[in-house]
């Protein structure tokens, strides 16, 4: 009985001085950016699949998110299950999005560790864009009121937290060990779906993760998908602790940078500093909880390190890969990815393909296919352009105008 009575007394007394549980916290994140509460109805569908090597299977598939949206996605599964395995969500950076070298790399990875991968198009890229292009950030324009962008950041997150809902109705995904991984903008995404989503078992964050204070880098960021969302979450007072106090409470976190991403050190001379600081201080807000830790890859720049095999050893430790174990990881050769993407014909965006920045990727496996954008493509085209307004930004943009306060 005693030990029963003292969290209540613990609880209790929490709520007497006016302090917000971890549910209320959450809670009122979602609300703050306009967020699905609860999650609308998920509508999975199946378009389509095809085998990008002998072994995996591609799905094309969509499902709901707000304003009566659909997001398409392409889920990358083995071919042949024993029993459940783990689901990870792609979710993709600036301008990034299911067609992105990462995105269709990471997929047939991770298939090939018997993971069920989902990547998905953001909102205002790809087949979610009204031309059907990709590294457009179509987005990025300050709309008016302020409140279109805390709406934004809140269906960015209600599209992350819809994938982890379809990953869960799978039957050969255990619910209990979907992870998601995110690079740049998507690492911000995340570290605000992995804080509030508590099924999410584990997370990495690649080229980012340096979540800070007022004024500081997110703050004064792209503002449509970070900044006005971070600026919306001041209530919370250390927001960067609190965040990842609330994610320590939901599973363990990876943030893996080069030591030279001078995109994501915010101005920052010392960048290890400011994370010790963090962990610090988030620690402080979840005792006995699994803080956040760090990984770094030394003289690189800017890259999504969810696909090296240090990124692969953690995430074994965590979802346990039914086809690979440490030491088959560890065997398996590395990919110059600025190579592979100029023999399989991969575009790469000019602006990270530099060897310093994503073109030097190292990533884990070797002979993994370029797929076309054809293939990637939930729909023909024709059959696309007749249903794109249920996708496109254009169409969130008006439907979120209608619904302001």
């Amino acid at each position: 009985m005693r030990t029963r009575i003292l969290p209540v007394l613990l609880a209790a007394s929490a709520c007497l001085a006016g302090t917000p549980g971890d549910g209320e916290k959450r809670t009122r994140i979602r609300a703050a950016l306009f967020a699905a509460n609860p999650l609308p109805k998920l509508d999975a569908r199946l378009h389509g699949k095809f085998e990008p090597e002998p072994g995996i299977v591609a799905e094309r598939v969509s499902y709901a998110t707000q304003y009566g949206l659909r997001v398409p996605a392409i889920v990358y599964r083995p071919a042949k299950t024993a029993g459940k395995g783990p689901g990870l969500v792609v979710v993709n950076g600036h301008g990034g999005d299911k067609f992105s070298w990462y995105a269709m790399y990471a997929g047939v990875l991770y298939a090939r560790g018997g993971a069920t991968v989902l990547t998905y198009d953001p909102i205002g890229e790809g087949e979610r864009n009204a031309q059907h292009l990709s590294g457009t950030r179509a987005h990025d324009k300050l709309q008016e009121p302020a409140e279109l962008g805390r709406r934004m950041g809140g269906l960015m997150m209600t599209d992350l937290m819809q994938a982890v809902s379809y990953l869960e109705s799978r039957p050969e995904v255990d619910a209990e060990r979907i992870g998601a991984m995110g690079y740049s903008m998507g690492s911000f995404v995340l570290s605000l779906g992995g804080a509030v989503d508590t099924r999410i078992r584990a997370t990495i964050l690649a080229g980012g993760g340096n979540l800070d204070g007022p004024g500081e880098y997110w703050d004064s960021s792209k503002p449509m998908c970070q900044g006005l969302p971070y600026k919306a979450l001041s209530f919370l007072g250390d927001r960067a602790a609190e965040i990842y106090a609330l994610r320590a409470k939901n599973g363990p976190t990876l943030v893996f940078n080069g030591t030279e991403d001078t995109i994501m050190q915010g101005g920052k001379r010392d960048f290890a500093a400011h994370f010790d600081d963090l962990r610090r201080r988030a620690a402080l807000l979840a005792p006995g909880s699994r803080v956040f830790e760090n990984r770094y890859e030394e003289r690189v720049g800017h890259r999504p390190l969810f696909v090296t095999m240090a990124a692969a050893l953690w995430l074994e430790k965590q979802l346990d890969f039914p086809a690979w174990t440490a030491a088959s990881i560890r065997a398996l050769p590395v990919t110059h990815v600025a190579e592979w993407a100029k023999e399989r014909g991969v575009e790469m965006d000019k602006l990270y393909a530099t060897e310093h920045r994503e073109g030097g990727t190292r990533a884990l496996g070797t002979g993994i296919p370029g797929l076309s954008r054809e293939a990637l493509s939930v729909w023909p085209r024709e059959e696309w352009e007749r249903g794109k307004d249920s996708l496109i930004y254009e169409t969130w943009l008006q439907r979120a105008r209608a619904a302001l306060r």
